[in-house]
Protein backbone atom coordinates (compact mmCIF):
# COMPACT_ATOMS: atom_id res chain seq x y z
CA UNK A 1 0.00 0.00 0.00
CA UNK A 2 1.13 3.39 -0.54
CA UNK A 3 3.11 4.94 1.85
CA UNK A 4 1.33 8.32 3.57
CA UNK A 5 1.51 8.36 7.37
CA UNK A 6 3.37 8.84 10.57
CA UNK A 7 1.37 7.55 13.40
CA UNK A 8 2.48 4.52 14.65
CA UNK A 9 0.60 1.30 15.76
CA UNK A 10 -1.46 1.28 18.90
CA UNK A 11 1.55 0.11 21.46
CA UNK A 12 3.12 -2.24 18.72
CA UNK A 13 -0.02 -4.83 18.86
CA UNK A 14 0.74 -8.11 17.13
CA UNK A 15 -2.23 -9.28 15.19
CA UNK A 16 -2.67 -13.11 14.96
CA UNK A 17 0.76 -14.12 16.96
CA UNK A 18 2.78 -12.70 13.79
CA UNK A 19 2.34 -9.37 12.54
CA UNK A 20 3.20 -6.38 14.45
CA UNK A 21 1.76 -3.08 13.42
CA UNK A 22 4.24 -0.10 12.99
CA UNK A 23 2.80 2.42 11.15
CA UNK A 24 -0.40 3.33 9.40
CA UNK A 25 -0.13 4.15 6.04
CA UNK A 26 -3.73 4.82 4.95
CA UNK A 27 -7.28 5.06 5.63
CA UNK A 28 -10.74 4.24 3.66
CA UNK A 29 -14.56 3.66 4.69
CA UNK A 30 -13.97 0.05 5.11
CA UNK A 31 -10.80 0.17 8.02
CA UNK A 32 -7.36 1.39 8.31
CA UNK A 33 -4.37 0.16 6.56
CA UNK A 34 -1.18 -0.22 8.70
CA UNK A 35 2.42 -1.19 7.86
CA UNK A 36 3.59 -4.72 9.91
CA UNK A 37 6.37 -6.74 10.23
CA UNK A 38 6.13 -10.16 9.77
CA UNK A 39 7.95 -11.83 12.70
CA UNK A 40 7.80 -15.03 11.49
CA UNK A 41 9.47 -14.21 7.81
CA UNK A 42 11.05 -11.48 8.65
CA UNK A 43 9.32 -8.98 5.88
CA UNK A 44 7.00 -6.23 5.78
CA UNK A 45 3.31 -6.77 4.89
CA UNK A 46 0.31 -4.60 5.01
CA UNK A 47 -2.51 -5.17 7.54
CA UNK A 48 -6.11 -4.04 6.85
CA UNK A 49 -7.75 -2.97 9.88
CA UNK A 50 -11.90 -3.48 9.75
CA UNK A 51 -13.49 -0.15 10.99
CA UNK A 52 -17.32 -2.09 10.78
CA UNK A 53 -20.23 -0.18 11.84
CA UNK A 54 -22.45 -1.23 15.37
CA UNK A 55 -22.35 -3.79 17.93
CA UNK A 56 -21.12 -7.31 16.39
CA UNK A 57 -24.72 -8.71 16.89
CA UNK A 58 -26.49 -5.70 13.97
CA UNK A 59 -27.07 -7.04 10.48
CA UNK A 60 -25.15 -3.67 9.51
CA UNK A 61 -22.12 -4.91 11.55
CA UNK A 62 -22.30 -8.60 10.20
CA UNK A 63 -22.76 -7.43 6.63
CA UNK A 64 -20.11 -5.58 6.80
CA UNK A 65 -17.56 -8.17 8.20
CA UNK A 66 -18.89 -10.40 5.34
CA UNK A 67 -17.86 -7.82 2.97
CA UNK A 68 -14.15 -7.94 4.41
CA UNK A 69 -14.26 -11.71 3.78
CA UNK A 70 -15.14 -11.44 0.57
CA UNK A 71 -12.68 -8.64 -0.18
CA UNK A 72 -9.79 -11.79 1.11
CA UNK A 73 -11.21 -14.31 -0.68
CA UNK A 74 -12.16 -12.29 -4.17
CA UNK A 75 -8.60 -10.61 -4.64
CA UNK A 76 -6.97 -14.26 -3.65
CA UNK A 77 -8.68 -15.32 -6.83
CA UNK A 78 -7.34 -13.31 -8.88
CA UNK A 79 -4.10 -14.19 -10.42
CA UNK A 80 -2.21 -10.88 -12.03
CA UNK A 81 1.08 -9.15 -11.26
CA UNK A 82 -0.85 -6.07 -11.05
CA UNK A 83 -3.56 -7.39 -8.32
CA UNK A 84 -2.45 -6.73 -4.92
CA UNK A 85 -1.27 -10.21 -3.40
CA UNK A 86 -3.37 -11.40 -0.09
CA UNK A 87 -0.90 -13.44 2.05
CA UNK A 88 -3.33 -14.12 5.26
CA UNK A 89 -6.94 -13.35 6.72
CA UNK A 90 -6.38 -13.39 10.73
CA UNK A 91 -9.40 -13.46 12.57
CA UNK A 92 -8.91 -11.57 16.48
CA UNK A 93 -10.68 -12.58 19.62
CA UNK A 94 -13.50 -9.68 18.48
CA UNK A 95 -14.62 -11.62 15.09
CA UNK A 96 -13.32 -9.35 12.97
CA UNK A 97 -11.15 -9.95 10.35
CA UNK A 98 -7.46 -8.26 9.52
CA UNK A 99 -6.80 -8.72 6.11
CA UNK A 100 -2.84 -9.30 5.45
CA UNK A 101 -1.47 -8.30 1.95
CA UNK A 102 1.74 -7.33 0.19
CA UNK A 103 3.33 -3.74 1.28
CA UNK A 104 3.42 -1.69 -2.09
CA UNK A 105 6.11 0.74 -1.51
CA UNK A 106 5.23 4.27 -3.34
CA UNK A 107 1.92 6.17 -4.01
CA UNK A 108 -1.33 6.44 -5.56
CA UNK A 109 -2.31 7.05 -8.92
CA UNK A 110 -4.44 9.62 -6.63
CA UNK A 111 -0.96 11.21 -5.14
CA UNK A 112 0.68 11.26 -8.59
CA UNK A 113 -2.37 13.12 -10.21
CA UNK A 114 -2.43 15.69 -7.09
CA UNK A 115 0.87 17.05 -8.92
CA UNK A 116 -0.57 17.82 -12.35
CA UNK A 117 -1.66 14.85 -15.34
CA UNK A 118 0.49 12.58 -17.18
CA UNK A 119 1.27 12.20 -20.86
CA UNK A 120 -0.88 9.77 -22.46
CA UNK A 121 1.47 7.21 -23.31
CA UNK A 122 2.24 7.06 -19.56
CA UNK A 123 -1.91 7.01 -18.47
CA UNK A 124 -1.69 4.02 -21.33
CA UNK A 125 1.00 2.08 -19.72
CA UNK A 126 -1.27 2.36 -16.19
CA UNK A 127 -4.23 1.58 -18.18
CA UNK A 128 -3.05 -1.71 -19.37
CA UNK A 129 -1.88 -2.47 -16.23
CA UNK A 130 -5.16 -2.03 -14.52
CA UNK A 131 -6.95 -3.57 -17.44
CA UNK A 132 -4.59 -6.58 -17.40
CA UNK A 133 -5.62 -7.02 -13.27
CA UNK A 134 -9.33 -6.39 -14.24
CA UNK A 135 -9.17 -8.75 -16.76
CA UNK A 136 -7.98 -11.26 -14.67
CA UNK A 137 -10.77 -10.59 -12.02
CA UNK A 138 -13.57 -11.04 -14.89
CA UNK A 139 -12.35 -14.30 -16.14
CA UNK A 140 -13.16 -15.75 -12.19
CA UNK A 141 -16.31 -14.09 -12.08
CA UNK A 142 -15.06 -11.28 -9.94
CA UNK A 143 -16.13 -7.31 -10.89
CA UNK A 144 -14.33 -5.04 -9.25
CA UNK A 145 -16.60 -1.92 -8.92
CA UNK A 146 -14.15 0.40 -7.71
CA UNK A 147 -11.58 1.40 -10.16
CA UNK A 148 -10.31 4.79 -9.19
CA UNK A 149 -6.80 6.24 -8.83
CA UNK A 150 -6.76 5.91 -5.24
CA UNK A 151 -7.05 2.35 -5.79
CA UNK A 152 -4.16 2.15 -8.07
CA UNK A 153 -0.62 2.24 -6.52
CA UNK A 154 2.56 2.67 -8.44
CA UNK A 155 5.20 0.90 -7.30
CA UNK A 156 9.50 -0.15 -7.55
CA UNK A 157 10.48 -0.62 -11.33
CA UNK A 158 7.10 1.05 -12.55
CA UNK A 159 5.01 -1.28 -11.09
CA UNK A 160 1.07 -1.05 -11.25
CA UNK A 161 -1.00 -2.52 -8.85
CA UNK A 162 -5.21 -2.66 -8.65
CA UNK A 163 -6.39 -3.13 -4.63
CA UNK A 164 -9.13 -2.74 -2.64
CA UNK A 165 -11.89 -5.52 -3.56
CA UNK A 166 -13.38 -4.57 -0.75
CA UNK A 167 -16.84 -4.30 -2.75
CA UNK A 168 -16.37 -6.72 -5.65
CA UNK A 169 -18.82 -7.92 -6.68
CA UNK A 170 -18.71 -12.16 -6.88
CA UNK A 171 -20.90 -14.28 -9.23
CA UNK A 172 -22.68 -16.72 -7.70
CA UNK A 173 -22.67 -15.06 -4.16
CA UNK A 174 -25.20 -13.01 -2.14
CA UNK A 175 -25.57 -9.97 -2.77
CA UNK A 176 -24.13 -7.84 0.80
CA UNK A 177 -25.67 -4.44 -0.20
CA UNK A 178 -29.44 -3.97 0.81
CA UNK A 179 -32.10 -1.35 0.25
CA UNK A 180 -30.50 1.76 1.37
CA UNK A 181 -26.99 0.72 0.58
CA UNK A 182 -24.47 2.30 -1.69
CA UNK A 183 -20.74 1.23 -1.83
CA UNK A 184 -18.57 2.91 -4.22
CA UNK A 185 -16.90 6.15 -5.16
CA UNK A 186 -19.37 7.91 -6.71
CA UNK A 187 -17.85 10.22 -9.60
CA UNK A 188 -16.13 6.62 -10.72
CA UNK A 189 -19.31 4.57 -11.08
CA UNK A 190 -21.05 3.29 -14.14
CA UNK A 191 -24.37 4.49 -14.89
CA UNK A 192 -26.25 1.33 -15.35
CA UNK A 193 -24.93 0.90 -11.30
CA UNK A 194 -27.09 4.23 -10.97
CA UNK A 195 -29.82 3.31 -12.43
CA UNK A 196 -30.18 -0.13 -10.89
CA UNK A 197 -29.22 -2.13 -13.82
CA UNK A 198 -26.63 -3.41 -11.56
CA UNK A 199 -22.24 -4.16 -12.64
CA UNK A 200 -21.16 -6.07 -15.16
CA UNK A 201 -17.39 -6.26 -16.80
CA UNK A 202 -18.39 -3.33 -18.63
CA UNK A 203 -18.56 -1.32 -15.66
CA UNK A 204 -15.01 -1.49 -14.72
CA UNK A 205 -14.31 -0.49 -17.98
CA UNK A 206 -16.35 2.78 -17.71
CA UNK A 207 -14.33 3.17 -14.32
CA UNK A 208 -11.25 2.61 -15.84
CA UNK A 209 -12.32 5.02 -18.51
CA UNK A 210 -12.46 7.95 -15.89
CA UNK A 211 -9.41 6.90 -14.54
CA UNK A 212 -8.17 7.30 -17.80
CA UNK A 213 -9.41 10.50 -18.57
CA UNK A 214 -8.59 11.83 -14.65
CA UNK A 215 -4.79 10.78 -15.70
CA UNK A 216 -4.47 12.81 -18.70
CA UNK A 217 -6.74 16.23 -18.18
CA UNK A 218 -5.74 16.42 -14.34
CA UNK A 219 -9.75 16.03 -12.87
CA UNK A 220 -12.52 13.78 -12.59
CA UNK A 221 -14.67 15.04 -15.87
CA UNK A 222 -18.19 14.12 -13.47
CA UNK A 223 -16.63 15.43 -10.13
CA UNK A 224 -19.03 18.71 -9.26
CA UNK A 225 -19.29 20.50 -5.91
CA UNK A 226 -22.48 18.50 -4.66
CA UNK A 227 -23.53 14.74 -4.82
CA UNK A 228 -26.48 15.57 -6.56
CA UNK A 229 -25.04 17.70 -9.58
CA UNK A 230 -22.35 14.47 -9.50
CA UNK A 231 -24.98 11.78 -10.05
CA UNK A 232 -26.75 13.73 -12.56
CA UNK A 233 -23.84 14.52 -15.00
CA UNK A 234 -23.21 10.34 -14.45
CA UNK A 235 -26.79 10.34 -15.51
CA UNK A 236 -27.48 12.41 -18.17
CA UNK A 237 -24.04 14.50 -19.00
CA UNK A 238 -21.52 13.50 -21.89
CA UNK A 239 -17.95 14.41 -20.25
CA UNK A 240 -16.43 17.31 -21.94
CA UNK A 241 -13.55 16.85 -24.95
CA UNK A 242 -10.54 15.88 -23.45
CA UNK A 243 -8.11 18.17 -24.87
CA UNK A 244 -4.95 16.37 -23.55
CA UNK A 245 -5.92 12.81 -24.29
CA UNK A 246 -3.85 13.10 -28.05
CA UNK A 247 -4.53 9.28 -29.20
CA UNK A 248 -6.53 7.72 -26.56
CA UNK A 249 -9.24 10.64 -26.98
CA UNK A 250 -11.29 8.88 -29.37
CA UNK A 251 -11.14 5.62 -26.89
CA UNK A 252 -11.82 7.13 -23.58
CA UNK A 253 -14.97 9.08 -25.46
CA UNK A 254 -16.30 5.59 -26.33
CA UNK A 255 -15.56 3.96 -22.93
CA UNK A 256 -17.82 6.88 -21.29
CA UNK A 257 -20.66 5.47 -23.37
CA UNK A 258 -23.94 5.49 -21.29
CA UNK A 259 -25.16 2.15 -23.12
CA UNK A 260 -22.61 -0.49 -21.68
CA UNK A 261 -23.86 -2.42 -24.87
CA UNK A 262 -21.82 0.13 -27.08
CA UNK A 263 -18.55 0.71 -24.92
CA UNK A 264 -15.32 -1.22 -26.46
CA UNK A 265 -14.61 -4.75 -24.83
CA UNK A 266 -11.35 -5.25 -23.27
CA UNK A 267 -9.50 -6.77 -26.36
CA UNK A 268 -10.34 -3.67 -28.34
CA UNK A 269 -9.09 -1.56 -25.06
CA UNK A 270 -5.73 -3.26 -24.76
CA UNK A 271 -4.88 -2.98 -28.37
CA UNK A 272 -5.21 0.87 -28.21
CA UNK A 273 -3.64 1.30 -25.12
CA UNK A 274 -0.67 -1.08 -26.20
CA UNK A 275 -0.15 0.97 -29.62
CA UNK A 276 -0.26 4.36 -27.81
CA UNK A 277 2.37 3.09 -25.19
CA UNK A 278 4.23 1.91 -28.25
CA UNK A 279 3.85 4.66 -30.50
CA UNK A 280 1.74 3.07 -33.10
CA UNK A 281 -0.78 3.97 -35.19
CA UNK A 282 -4.05 3.82 -33.17
CA UNK A 283 -6.34 1.60 -35.10
CA UNK A 284 -9.70 1.85 -35.78
CA UNK A 285 -12.71 0.52 -33.95
CA UNK A 286 -15.26 -1.50 -35.89
CA UNK A 287 -17.90 0.08 -37.95
CA UNK A 288 -16.28 3.40 -37.23
CA UNK A 289 -16.75 6.24 -40.15
CA UNK A 290 -13.80 7.94 -41.48
CA UNK A 291 -12.50 11.20 -40.31
CA UNK A 292 -12.40 13.10 -37.48
CA UNK A 293 -14.86 12.76 -34.31
CA UNK A 294 -17.38 16.03 -34.25
CA UNK A 295 -16.97 16.77 -30.41
CA UNK A 296 -19.02 19.87 -31.21
CA UNK A 297 -22.05 18.86 -28.81
CA UNK A 298 -19.42 17.63 -26.45
CA UNK A 299 -17.41 21.43 -26.24
CA UNK A 300 -21.14 23.19 -25.90
CA UNK A 301 -22.39 20.96 -22.98
CA UNK A 302 -18.91 21.77 -21.26
CA UNK A 303 -19.00 25.11 -21.60
CA UNK A 304 -23.12 25.28 -20.61
CA UNK A 305 -22.06 22.96 -17.55
CA UNK A 306 -18.85 24.93 -16.45
CA UNK A 307 -16.69 21.72 -16.06
CA UNK A 308 -13.62 23.50 -14.72
CA UNK A 309 -9.91 21.95 -15.65
CA UNK A 310 -7.35 21.55 -12.57
CA UNK A 311 -4.61 21.92 -14.92
CA UNK A 312 -6.18 23.66 -17.53
CA UNK A 313 -4.31 27.38 -17.51
CA UNK A 314 -2.77 29.49 -14.54
CA UNK A 315 -5.67 30.23 -11.83
CA UNK A 316 -6.13 33.36 -10.49
CA UNK A 317 -3.67 33.48 -6.85
CA UNK A 318 -5.47 33.36 -3.40
CA UNK A 319 -5.97 36.32 -1.97
CA UNK A 320 -5.14 36.89 2.16
CA UNK A 321 -7.76 35.83 4.54
CA UNK A 322 -9.00 38.69 7.22
CA UNK A 323 -6.31 39.45 10.01
CA UNK A 324 -9.09 39.46 12.79
CA UNK A 325 -8.67 37.51 15.91
CA UNK A 326 -10.63 34.18 15.53
CA UNK A 327 -13.63 34.11 17.82
CA UNK A 328 -13.65 32.10 21.38
CA UNK A 329 -17.72 31.24 20.38
CA UNK A 330 -18.87 28.46 18.44
CA UNK A 331 -17.83 27.75 15.01
CA UNK A 332 -14.43 28.12 15.73
CA UNK A 333 -12.08 25.56 14.88
CA UNK A 334 -8.37 24.79 13.56
CA UNK A 335 -6.42 27.62 12.06
CA UNK A 336 -6.71 27.33 8.13
CA UNK A 337 -4.23 27.27 5.85
CA UNK A 338 -3.56 31.01 4.73
CA UNK A 339 -1.44 32.26 1.61
CA UNK A 340 0.10 35.75 0.93
CA UNK A 341 -0.53 36.20 -2.80
CA UNK A 342 -2.91 39.24 -3.69
CA UNK A 343 -6.62 39.02 -4.17
CA UNK A 344 -7.70 39.25 -8.09
CA UNK A 345 -10.32 41.54 -9.71
CA UNK A 346 -11.41 44.98 -9.03
CA UNK A 347 -13.52 45.83 -6.44
CA UNK A 348 -17.06 46.89 -7.56
CA UNK A 349 -16.84 50.37 -4.76
CA UNK A 350 -13.39 50.87 -3.32
CA UNK A 351 -15.47 52.93 -1.04
CA UNK A 352 -18.22 50.32 0.13
CA UNK A 353 -17.41 47.08 -0.56
CA UNK A 354 -16.27 46.08 2.74
CA UNK A 355 -15.12 43.07 4.10
CA UNK A 356 -12.79 42.19 7.30
CA UNK A 357 -11.20 45.43 8.49
CA UNK A 358 -7.94 43.73 7.50
CA UNK A 359 -9.21 43.93 4.00
CA UNK A 360 -8.46 47.48 2.61
CA UNK A 361 -7.05 47.09 -0.90
CA UNK A 362 -7.92 44.68 -3.88
CA UNK A 363 -5.35 44.21 -7.41
CA UNK A 364 -6.63 45.13 -10.46
CA UNK A 365 -4.56 42.19 -12.32
CA UNK A 366 -7.23 39.80 -13.31
CA UNK A 367 -11.16 39.60 -15.07
CA UNK A 368 -13.54 37.17 -15.85
CA UNK A 369 -13.35 35.88 -18.95
CA UNK A 370 -15.59 36.81 -22.14
CA UNK A 371 -18.98 35.63 -22.34
CA UNK A 372 -19.79 33.31 -25.79
CA UNK A 373 -22.55 32.22 -27.65
CA UNK A 374 -24.02 29.48 -27.11
CA UNK A 375 -26.66 27.12 -28.55
CA UNK A 376 -28.94 24.96 -27.11
CA UNK A 377 -28.98 21.37 -27.27
CA UNK A 378 -30.65 17.99 -26.22
CA UNK A 379 -28.13 17.52 -23.68
CA UNK A 380 -29.47 20.54 -21.89
CA UNK A 381 -32.67 19.29 -21.85
CA UNK A 382 -34.54 19.06 -18.45
CA UNK A 383 -33.90 15.38 -17.04
CA UNK A 384 -36.24 12.56 -17.69
CA UNK A 385 -38.63 11.42 -15.29
CA UNK A 386 -36.69 8.35 -14.83
CA UNK A 387 -33.60 10.01 -14.26
CA UNK A 388 -35.15 12.35 -11.72
CA UNK A 389 -36.21 9.35 -10.38
CA UNK A 390 -32.56 7.89 -9.66
CA UNK A 391 -31.70 11.23 -8.39
CA UNK A 392 -34.54 11.17 -5.93
CA UNK A 393 -33.58 8.08 -4.56
CA UNK A 394 -29.64 7.35 -5.15
CA UNK A 395 -29.41 11.42 -2.88
CA UNK A 396 -31.93 10.04 -0.24
CA UNK A 397 -29.48 6.80 0.06
CA UNK A 398 -26.62 8.98 0.11
CA UNK A 399 -27.96 11.76 2.34
CA UNK A 400 -29.09 8.79 4.76
CA UNK A 401 -26.62 6.70 5.26
CA UNK A 402 -22.84 8.64 3.84
CA UNK A 403 -24.00 12.21 5.00
CA UNK A 404 -26.13 11.43 8.41
CA UNK A 405 -27.75 14.69 7.62
CA UNK A 406 -31.25 14.87 9.67
CA UNK A 407 -34.59 16.54 8.23
CA UNK A 408 -33.93 19.91 9.31
CA UNK A 409 -34.26 23.09 7.20
CA UNK A 410 -30.60 23.61 7.27
CA UNK A 411 -30.13 19.74 6.18
CA UNK A 412 -32.29 20.83 2.75
CA UNK A 413 -30.95 23.96 2.42
CA UNK A 414 -27.64 21.52 1.91
CA UNK A 415 -29.07 19.40 -0.89
CA UNK A 416 -30.67 22.00 -3.27
CA UNK A 417 -33.37 20.31 -5.94
CA UNK A 418 -31.10 20.41 -9.49
CA UNK A 419 -31.84 19.92 -13.15
CA UNK A 420 -29.06 18.95 -15.96
CA UNK A 421 -29.95 21.83 -17.12
CA UNK A 422 -29.46 25.77 -15.61
CA UNK A 423 -32.92 26.76 -14.38
CA UNK A 424 -34.19 29.48 -16.16
CA UNK A 425 -33.15 33.19 -13.67
CA UNK A 426 -35.47 34.93 -11.84
CA UNK A 427 -33.73 38.38 -12.92
CA UNK A 428 -31.45 39.08 -16.38
CA UNK A 429 -28.20 39.37 -16.17
CA UNK A 430 -26.17 42.21 -16.84
CA UNK A 431 -22.63 43.03 -17.35
CA UNK A 432 -21.32 44.29 -14.13
CA UNK A 433 -18.08 46.25 -12.80
CA UNK A 434 -14.87 44.84 -13.65
CA UNK A 435 -16.59 42.28 -16.30
CA UNK A 436 -18.06 40.22 -13.61
CA UNK A 437 -21.77 39.57 -14.05
CA UNK A 438 -24.80 40.96 -12.61
CA UNK A 439 -27.36 38.57 -10.95
CA UNK A 440 -29.98 40.60 -9.32
CA UNK A 441 -31.89 38.87 -6.93
CA UNK A 442 -34.83 40.90 -6.49
CA UNK A 443 -37.13 38.18 -3.84
CA UNK A 444 -33.52 39.02 -1.87
CA UNK A 445 -33.45 41.93 -2.05
CA UNK A 446 -29.96 42.01 -3.19
CA UNK A 447 -27.70 41.76 -6.33
CA UNK A 448 -24.81 39.02 -6.81
CA UNK A 449 -22.12 39.91 -8.86
CA UNK A 450 -19.58 36.70 -10.33
CA UNK A 451 -17.28 35.69 -13.28
CA UNK A 452 -19.51 35.13 -16.75
CA UNK A 453 -19.06 31.52 -16.92
CA UNK A 454 -21.00 30.67 -13.82
CA UNK A 455 -24.52 30.02 -14.92
CA UNK A 456 -27.41 29.52 -12.68
CA UNK A 457 -27.75 25.14 -11.23
CA UNK A 458 -30.52 25.62 -8.67
CA UNK A 459 -33.09 27.92 -6.93
CA UNK A 460 -35.26 26.95 -4.04
CA UNK A 461 -38.04 28.56 -1.45
CA UNK A 462 -40.37 31.80 -1.45
CA UNK A 463 -41.69 34.04 1.31
CA UNK A 464 -43.62 30.83 2.83
CA UNK A 465 -40.94 28.33 2.29
CA UNK A 466 -37.63 30.13 3.84
CA UNK A 467 -35.08 30.33 3.48
CA UNK A 468 -34.55 31.50 -0.04
CA UNK A 469 -31.37 29.96 -2.07
CA UNK A 470 -29.61 30.66 -5.59
CA UNK A 471 -26.86 28.07 -6.67
CA UNK A 472 -24.37 29.23 -9.75
CA UNK A 473 -22.25 26.30 -10.44
CA UNK A 474 -19.41 25.43 -12.89
CA UNK A 475 -18.49 22.15 -12.01
CA UNK A 476 -15.61 22.23 -9.02
CA UNK A 477 -16.76 25.15 -7.68
CA UNK A 478 -20.15 26.61 -6.74
CA UNK A 479 -21.56 29.34 -5.43
CA UNK A 480 -24.58 30.11 -3.24
CA UNK A 481 -26.46 33.04 -1.71
CA UNK A 482 -28.82 32.25 0.81
CA UNK A 483 -31.78 34.74 2.43
CA UNK A 484 -33.48 34.90 5.32
CA UNK A 485 -36.31 37.36 5.60
CA UNK A 486 -35.28 36.81 9.85
CA UNK A 487 -32.68 35.55 11.19
CA UNK A 488 -32.98 31.94 12.41
CA UNK A 489 -30.23 32.25 15.27
CA UNK A 490 -27.49 34.52 16.14
CA UNK A 491 -24.75 34.68 13.86
CA UNK A 492 -21.86 32.91 15.42
CA UNK A 493 -24.56 29.86 16.00
CA UNK A 494 -25.57 29.84 12.39
CA UNK A 495 -21.83 29.15 11.68
CA UNK A 496 -21.38 26.62 14.12
CA UNK A 497 -24.98 25.13 12.76
CA UNK A 498 -23.10 24.74 9.80
CA UNK A 499 -19.73 23.46 11.33
CA UNK A 500 -21.91 21.13 12.80
CA UNK A 501 -23.41 19.44 9.23
CA UNK A 502 -20.25 19.56 7.94
CA UNK A 503 -18.75 17.64 10.44
CA UNK A 504 -21.41 14.78 10.52
CA UNK A 505 -19.96 14.07 7.70
CA UNK A 506 -16.62 11.98 8.77
CA UNK A 507 -16.45 14.29 12.29
CA UNK A 508 -13.08 15.98 10.63
CA UNK A 509 -14.66 19.51 9.74
CA UNK A 510 -12.33 22.15 11.02
CA UNK A 511 -13.89 25.89 11.26
CA UNK A 512 -12.31 28.95 11.92
CA UNK A 513 -14.88 32.05 12.54
CA UNK A 514 -14.06 35.60 12.73
CA UNK A 515 -16.49 38.67 13.50
CA UNK A 516 -16.63 41.03 11.39
CA UNK A 517 -18.76 44.07 10.10
CA UNK A 518 -19.80 43.99 6.49
CA UNK A 519 -21.10 47.54 4.86
CA UNK A 520 -22.23 48.72 8.43
CA UNK A 521 -23.59 45.47 9.61
CA UNK A 522 -22.71 42.75 11.87
CA UNK A 523 -21.00 39.66 9.66
CA UNK A 524 -19.30 36.43 10.33
CA UNK A 525 -16.74 35.30 8.26
CA UNK A 526 -16.32 31.52 8.54
CA UNK A 527 -13.53 28.86 6.41
CA UNK A 528 -14.32 25.35 6.63
CA UNK A 529 -12.39 22.23 5.84
CA UNK A 530 -13.93 18.66 5.94
CA UNK A 531 -13.90 14.87 4.72
CA UNK A 532 -10.42 15.86 4.88
CA UNK A 533 -9.52 11.72 4.06
CA UNK A 534 -11.39 10.77 1.36
CA UNK A 535 -12.55 14.13 -1.24
CA UNK A 536 -11.06 17.20 1.02
CA UNK A 537 -13.52 19.96 0.65
CA UNK A 538 -13.04 23.56 1.50
CA UNK A 539 -16.11 26.08 2.37
CA UNK A 540 -15.76 29.98 2.60
CA UNK A 541 -18.91 32.02 4.00
CA UNK A 542 -20.21 35.39 4.61
CA UNK A 543 -22.97 35.96 6.96
CA UNK A 544 -24.30 38.80 7.83
CA UNK A 545 -27.14 39.89 9.58
CA UNK A 546 -29.14 43.34 8.31
CA UNK A 547 -30.62 46.05 10.56
CA UNK A 548 -34.19 45.26 10.28
CA UNK A 549 -32.98 41.50 11.57
CA UNK A 550 -32.73 39.41 7.38
CA UNK A 551 -30.05 37.14 7.31
CA UNK A 552 -27.62 36.53 4.46
CA UNK A 553 -24.90 33.70 3.68
CA UNK A 554 -22.73 33.92 0.27
CA UNK A 555 -21.02 30.60 0.65
CA UNK A 556 -18.27 29.19 -1.98
CA UNK A 557 -17.65 25.23 -1.92
CA UNK A 558 -14.50 23.88 -3.92
CA UNK A 559 -11.79 21.22 -3.87
CA UNK A 560 -9.00 21.84 -1.06
CA UNK A 561 -5.64 21.32 -1.91
CA UNK A 562 -5.80 21.95 -5.75
CA UNK A 563 -4.90 24.87 -8.28
CA UNK A 564 -8.95 24.97 -8.33
CA UNK A 565 -8.57 26.02 -4.68
CA UNK A 566 -7.33 29.19 -5.62
CA UNK A 567 -9.78 30.13 -8.23
CA UNK A 568 -12.63 29.28 -5.60
CA UNK A 569 -11.11 31.77 -2.97
CA UNK A 570 -10.55 34.35 -5.89
CA UNK A 571 -14.02 33.90 -6.50
CA UNK A 572 -15.74 34.45 -2.66
CA UNK A 573 -13.18 37.25 -2.33
CA UNK A 574 -14.56 38.80 -5.57
CA UNK A 575 -18.32 37.96 -4.74
CA UNK A 576 -18.36 39.11 -1.31
CA UNK A 577 -16.85 42.51 -2.61
CA UNK A 578 -19.26 43.06 -4.79
CA UNK A 579 -22.08 42.13 -2.86
CA UNK A 580 -25.28 44.28 -2.93
CA UNK A 581 -28.13 43.80 0.00
CA UNK A 582 -30.46 46.07 -0.54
Amino acid sequence: MSEDGGRTGPNGRVIGGRYRLVERIGSGGMGTVWRARDELVDREVAVKQPRLPGHPEDAAHQRAAHRLYREARAAARVDHPAAVSIHDVVVEEDGLPWIVMELVRGESLHELLGRGPVEAPEAARIGIEVLGALRAAHTVGIVHRDVKPANVLLGPHRRVVLTDFGIAHVQGEESLTVSGEFVGSLEFIAPERMSGRGAGPASDLWSLGVLLYAAVEGWSPFRRTTLESTLAAILAAEPPEPKQAGPLGSLIVRMLVKDPEQRPDADEVTAVLEAVVKGWPVPEPAGAASGPQDASALREFAEDSGTVRLKGGPAPEEAPEPEAEPTSGPGTGPTPERTSAPEPGPTSDPDTATSAPSDTSTSDTASAAPSRPRRRSRLLRPLPVAVLGVLLVAGTWFTATSFRVGNSGEAREMNPTYSSAPLAPATTAAPGPGGWTEHREREMDAVLFLPAEYKEAAREGDAGDQPRLVVYDIGLVQVRLTQWDKAPRPLLEQAQEAHDTWDSYHHDAGTQSTRTTFKGYDAVLSDTTYDKDVSPTRVLQLIVVTGDDRMYELRVDMPKGTPTEKKGTAVFKGARDRLEIE
